[in-house]
């Protein structure tokens, strides 16, 4: 068997379900891909919309699950008691923190508010060299397609953002297309963020 392209990749996602069954369907089946490649789950810890789906995706097959969600989270009986491991932080920073130190690459699904703080803080952290793992975007029907005209035409196009390190976060509507696409970035250490 090939090995996975990255041991541990942390998802993050919504832990709403949002207004579509298909961003459920979405999660199970990447949680499910992930498994079966042999790469261990890195994840937020909860047990309900996308978080859940993707987890219980995973388990489905026999897979590696870690959770890290916070006390308070965890308090509200929002934690999933049937991954293989959930580890209980007191904040999201935290969080973020130790699902980095976990994990090899970040793939985000659809979500809100948390989702994309977690996808901005893993970018901003590759650019300052705290850590040099790929990000990639899993951009189910379209749904980041407004997110990569504001990185590229509003951040780019103002100055914020250079054009070759935008580049770095890489879109893909196909799973398998993606983690390739991560591991070839990350290996070829022509990338600005990944050097």
């Amino acid at each position: 068997m090939e090995s996975p392209p990255f041991p541990a990749v942390a998802v993050f996602c919504g832990a709403s379900s949002g207004n579509r069954p298909e961003f459920e369907s979405l999660a199970f089946s990447v949680g499910k891909a992930l498994a079966e490649q042999g790469i261990t789950v890195v994840y937020g810890g909860g047990s309900v919309g996308l978080m859940g789906a993707l987890a219980n995706g995973a388990l489905s097959v026999g897979g590696t699950v870690h959770g890290v969600i916070t006390r308070y989270l965890d308090g509200c009986e929002l934690g999933h008691t049937g991954i293989n491991e959930l580890e209980v932080v007191e904040t999201m920073l935290e969080r973020k923190a130790r699902m980095a130190e976990l994990s090899d690459a970040f793939i985000s699904l659809p979500g809100g508010f948390g989702t994309l703080d977690e996808l901005y803080e893993m970018l901003t952290w590759s650019l300052l060299s705290i850590h040099n793992k790929p990000n990639g975007i899993l951009n189910f029907d379209g749904f980041y397609d407004s997110l990569k005209t504001f990185l590229f035409e509003s951040q780019v196009g103002g100055g914020f953002i250079r054009k070759e390190d935008a580049a770095n976060l890489i879109f893909s509507d196909n799973l398998v297309d993606l983690l390739a696409e991560m591991r070839q970035s990350h290996e070829s250490g022509n990338s600005t963020l990944y050097t």
